[in-house]
């Protein structure tokens, strides 16, 4: 009697481990993947972040250019319009000399 009870305990204990290691198997897989999915979606996250961060910085370089170009320009069209401006002076100089000096020629000529 007390090996026929062994045997059903033995038999019963060998079911039950057996069922419970392939019931847990699934269970065991999707815990087993939901680790490496997270690891793969923080993975994803990261490369994200870092996608972001150098967009950004990308971003911030060609402002930073786009306004140092407008800068030079403005400066530039700064100096042709002071070029132009003295280009105008001088001209107006010029004509005011020469008006007083054909002014002056005129003046002498009425004295002879």
């Amino acid at each position: 009697m007390n090996k026929l009870l062994a045997a059903l305990v033995a038999g019963l204990f060998a079911t039950v481990t057996f069922a419970a290691s392939h019931a847990g198997a699934p269970m065991a897989a999707a815990s087993g993947a939901a680790p490496a999915a997270s690891a793969a979606m923080k993975s994803d996250s990261k490369a994200m972040k870092a996608d972001a961060k150098a967009d950004k910085k990308k971003a911030k370089a060609e402002a930073k250019a786009e306004k140092k170009a407008a800068k030079a320009e403005a400066k530039s069209e700064k100096k042709t319009a002071d070029a132009k401006k003295d280009k105008a002076m001088a001209k107006a100089e010029a004509k005011k000399d020469t008006a007083a000096a054909n002014a002056d020629a005129k003046k002498d000529d009425a004295k002879k």
